[in-house]
């Protein structure tokens, strides 16, 4: 479809889904490639809407006034050999002959193209036709591939790169917590690349793929087959396409044939807008990611503007009016396929087709702004403003590397939406998320739910507002895990050969906690405290020492206390009796001594219940070898009276002279000082000091007393024992 102009815009759709093959026996000249099967009607919209805003650009009086630009437009059927023959059509122009001349006028020069609906056939194009500097300005063509300035030095795009999108995608599975996904992807540069970005982002963000599998429309029914049949193998709720939209229609038709348990599909741009497609009933709940709605003023009233006449005279328009109606018009092509002749009544205001679709403007709108943006490059190129007017010479020699220039710097706003390029020709990403909500009548709505900015700082670029409808239409968010979440007082143990997101969960052992779900290690608890019976976490071990009110040491108390009060009630006796020969005969000084020395040892061992201080654990050890070492020295001090008193029956003994009770006292006191000098050089030393023991319970702590130094507390009990041998 063509229109003259002063200048020409090329053009390049998918309009249809195959190349017409044909076996040549090299006899007779090849034909030209053309396309066939079946018609897009969508696309055909896009068609439009680029004649449209060329119509409308003729019609304005501040872009490019005076000058009226004329289009080109070519089906390249989504066909690497088609689309290098339209490339070639578009550089060549459609002059019969060669002109000489440098004044004659470039009448039908091609100054820019806009396409491909592909990212396969616009790099075919790109690489083409920027070997002779024509622009490609493409509304539909995502690989980030075509991002790249030295092999596609002339690529423009209206429609962010497919890098922003495998980011969206992927920040949108992690927020619903899938970990578990398949993936399905086009085997075309668009469904490559862009599903090699999304595994990149999707590994960052710590989600697994259960399988990846790539087809392409044209491929055989048996691997459409066997990928249908992975489909419904697999234990992944949740599948992640990044195909085409002619590729995911041949998917989910042979899914419908034998449908697959629940799935909840997660789209790419390039079908999930899809108004073809949205009639497999067993998607609805899918949600994906789709370029921004928008509103294109007059473009519905030019798309249903069509005659019988202008329909007649385009074999585009006729093909569609036939498809869109099964009807056949006079002189088609299509009289012998049996169908019923048009017979005028037909209206297509009254056809429910993607083609007359306005209410969801997308990919439309990409086009309307590609139209525009090679329109004020032209305009920047030629056009001069004169007193608040532009004028534009027609007849100045412009070149399309001029307006490959221009169009690097255009920035402008068209119906309110910015376009502008970045250095590697992309704009600026944006995505609105979608979702095919389900009505009564089981028609399926796509219903803006959220956004992605790729312009907002990291972390913020995905919103979602509005309720999601789930797959079998349900309102809790599916679940796609390999593994169950891990709950806290576990860790996650990796399963052997299986991805990180397979694991098992094992519980924390004692004194070791988790607590956060899918924790990967348990981490252990601080040495003064120790985990709960969940594992969840910790508490301050129980303190353990010899209370007053245990059984232990009600025992002791009592032992002791009965111990004191034999020993007074024994020095009570002696103490009534003092003058009597027995008492008198056992010393009684040292008896009294004696007794008193047993009282405190018995008493002593109170100082070892209770809880432990600097003073009590100092008291304790002291005390006690004080105390004993009194009373083994009154031992030892009747002991040698004893032995003075035979020694002193022997003729001529006076031994009784040298140890009499000042002697007796002396000994007391000079062996019980020995102790308390040791037991001073101990204190000032290295005293005993109140510890907690952690190492005898790990799960409790025993307060106690540390001897402080060893050496102090071994020459207590050996001077004790010395004592004690030499009172035997």
């Amino acid at each position: 479809m063509s229109e003259d102009g002063d200048f020409v815009i090329g053009g390049a759709f998918s309009i249809h889904h195959k190349l017409y093959t044909v076996i040549y026996n090299y006899t007779t000249k090849p034909e030209s490639p053309r396309c066939t099967g079946s018609f897009n009607s969508r696309v055909l919209r896009f068609f439009r809407a680029m004649i449209f805003a060329i119509e409308e650009i003729n019609n304005s009086t501040e872009l490019l006034p005076g000058i009226k630009l004329g289009y080109e437009i070519h089906d390249s059927c989504v066909s690497v050999p088609v689309a290098v023959h339209v490339a070639f059509q578009l550089s060549n122009g459609q002059d019969p002959v060669f002109y000489k001349d440098s004044n004659c006028s470039q009448t039908g020069m091609v100054m820019a193209v806009i396409g491909d609906s592909g990212s396969t056939p616009s790099i075919s194009i790109a690489r083409t036709i920027g070997s002779f500097n024509v622009p490609l300005v493409s509304p539909f063509a995502t690989c980030a591939c075509l991002s790249d300035k030295k092999q596609f030095p002339t690529f423009f795009r209206t429609i962010p790169s497919d890098q922003f999108q495998a980011d969206a995608l992927a920040k949108l599975v992690k927020h619903f917590g899938w970990t578990w996904i398949g993936a399905v992807y086009s085997d075309s540069d668009y469904g490559n690349f862009g599903m090699s970005s999304f595994l990149a982002v999707a590994q960052k963000e710590g989600i697994c793929v259960e399988y990846t599998e790539a087809f392409f429309r044209t491929d055989p029914h048996s691997k459409i087959q066997r990928i249908a049949d992975v489909i419904r193998r697999s234990t992944a709720m949740v599948i992640v396409a990044f195909t085409a939209s002619g590729d995911m229609s041949v998917l989910l038709e042979e899914l419908a044939l034998e449908p697959s348990p629940p799935r909840q599909w997660i789209g790419s741009e390039g079908w999930v807008t899809d108004p073809l497609l949205m009639g497999y009933s067993f998607c609805a709940g899918a949600i994906g990611v789709a370029i921004q709605k928008s509103v294109i003023p007059g473009l519905r009233d030019f798309l249903l503007d069509l005659s019988p006449t202008e329909v007649a005279d385009s074999p585009v328009l006729t093909e569609f009016w036939e498809d869109a109606f099964n009807c056949s018009l006079k002189k088609s092509k299509y009289d012998n396929l049996g169908k019923r002749e048009c017979d005028g009544t037909e209206d297509i205001k009254t056809l429910e087709n993607p083609y007359t679709e306005t209410s969801q403007l997308r990919v439309t709108n990409m086009v309307y702004k590609a139209v525009y943006a090679v329109a004020h490059a032209i305009h920047n190129a030629m056009c001069k403003e004169r007193n608040l007017n532009f004028e534009c010479d027609k007849h100045f020699r412009l070149e399309s590397k001029q307006v490959f220039t221009e169009l690097k710097k255009v920035n402008f706003s068209q119906n309110g939406y910015p376009v502008s390029f970045d250095a590697n020709g992309d704009p600026v990403a944006f995505y609105e998320l979608v979702n095919w909500q389900k009505r009564e009548s089981g028609s399926i709505d796509l219903i803006t739910v959220g956004y992605y900015d790729g312009s907002l700082s990291k972390g913020q670029e995905l919103h979602i507002y509005r309720n999601i409808t789930w797959v079998k239409h349900g309102t809790e968010i599916p679940v796609s895990v390999c593994s169950e979440t891990c709950p806290l007082g576990t860790r996650k143990v990796l399963q052997k050969g299986k991805p990180i997101c397979c694991y098992d969960c094992i519980p924390c052992p004692e004194g070791e906690i988790s607590n956060k779900t899918d924790s990967p290690d348990c981490f252990t608890c601080p040495s003064e405290f120790w985990s709960n019976a969940q594992r969840d976490a910790c508490f301050p071990k129980p303190v353990e020492f010899l209370s007053f009110d245990e059984l232990l040491a009600i025992i002791l108390a009592t032992f002791s206390g009965f111990g004191a009060c034999l020993a007074i009630i024994t020095g009570i006796i002696f103490f009534r009796h003092r003058t009597t020969p027995i008492v008198r005969a056992n010393n009684s000084e040292l008896s009294f001594l004696l007794l008193f020395s047993l009282t405190l040892c018995f008493l002593c061992s109170l100082t070892f219940i209770g809880a432990p201080s600097e003073w009590s654990c100092m008291l304790r050890h002291t005390a006690f070898g004080i105390i004993f070492v009194l009373c083994i020295s009154c031992v030892l001090g009747k002991t040698v009276v004893v032995l003075m008193a035979f020694k002193a029956t022997l003729p001529g003994s006076n031994a009784m002279k040298w140890f009499g009770p000042p002697q007796q006292r002396m000994t007391v006191v000079f062996f019980t000082f020995i102790q308390v000098l040791i037991c001073t050089v101990w204190l000032v030393l290295s005293p005993p000091f109140p510890i907690k023991n952690l190492t005898t319970y790990k799960e409790k702590i025993i307060l106690e007393c540390a001897l402080g130094s060893v050496v102090g507390f071994w020459a207590v009990l050996g001077y004790i024992g010395l004592l004690a041998n030499n009172s035997q």
